[in-house]
């Protein structure tokens, strides 16, 4: 009888046990985002709830190409609570159908799961626009076309901050910033600028290699008679400001 007890306690624990865990929840695995103009940054945003009642932790996204980067909840995700993983397709020199997918790793009891993003990217110059869109499409306006950031390490961060204004009727969007290097970010300070309206963006540039740099950044934006303006970054890079052994980190050196 003794040991039968100690058996069914055994059991009601190891049932708890296994009970007691988070579980993940999409409220959609795949997004379509049909007609996609070449040189936009093409991103959706997956909601996920913990439905399950351990917290929910996100280790790692892993998407399928290079060209699509994903950003999560780093925080743990308690249960009932949402959180959501953004899925960022960069359509530049992309133009054609594409069918990504993202592997979603984390502790939920349910398992790893995939979710997807697919449209078709069409060719700037292939795109027909009215008479009438041309008329009441934003305009694109930038205050110059060079910025010095200064003197970096290789790698290290430099930032300019490009003022933007719309000068035309419908809002102007920023779709992504490009650079032959691929070593550039971009954040705008307004996601959507109305007419006569002005916005900061912020281009950061990390140089791989030592030497005077003239980075050019191409800015695409919703604006349909000049859908990509170009601006440059100049600076230098240098391999180290001081011996390694009397370094703390490099911090990030901003200029206008």
């Amino acid at each position: 009888m003794k040991n039968l007890l100690s058996l069914l306690i055994a059991g009601f624990i190891s049932v708890g046990i296994a009970v007691a865990q988070p579980a993940i929840k999409f409220a959609d695995e795949s997004h379509e985002f049909g007609e996609v103009i070449e040189g936009k940054l093409a991103s959706y945003e997956f909601q996920i709830t913990n439905t399950g009642n351990q917290p929910l932790i996100i280790s790692n996204v892993q998407a399928s190409c290079g060209c699509t980067t994903p950003y999560w909840t780093k925080d743990p995700i308690m249960p009932g609570k949402t959180g959501s993983i953004k899925a960022a397709y960069n359509s530049s020199g992309r133009p054609g159908p594409f069918s990504k997918s993202l592997t979603v790793v984390s502790n939920a009891g349910n398992g790893n799961k995939t979710l997807h993003i697919k449209g078709n990217v069409v060719k700037k110059e292939d795109k027909v626009y009215t008479e009438e869109q041309r008329q009441k499409s934003p305009k694109i306006v930038i205050e110059k076309s060079s910025f010095k950031v200064g003197k970096l390490e290789v790698n290290q961060k430099g930032t300019a901050r490009v003022t933007i204004t719309n000068r035309g009727i419908d809002p102007l969007e920023i779709d992504n910033v490009t650079s032959p290097c691929g070593c550039t970010t971009f954040s705008m300070s307004k996601s959507s600028l109305k007419t006569g309206e002005s916005g900061v963006l912020e281009v950061t540039i990390a140089p791989k290699q030592k030497g005077v740099f003239k980075e050019e950044v191409s800015i695409s934006s919703s604006d349909i008679n000049t859908p990509s303006f170009r601006v440059y970054l100049e600076g230098e890079a240098v391999e180290s400001f001081m011996p390694s052994n009397m370094k703390e980190g490099a911090g990030s050196n901003v200029f206008k």
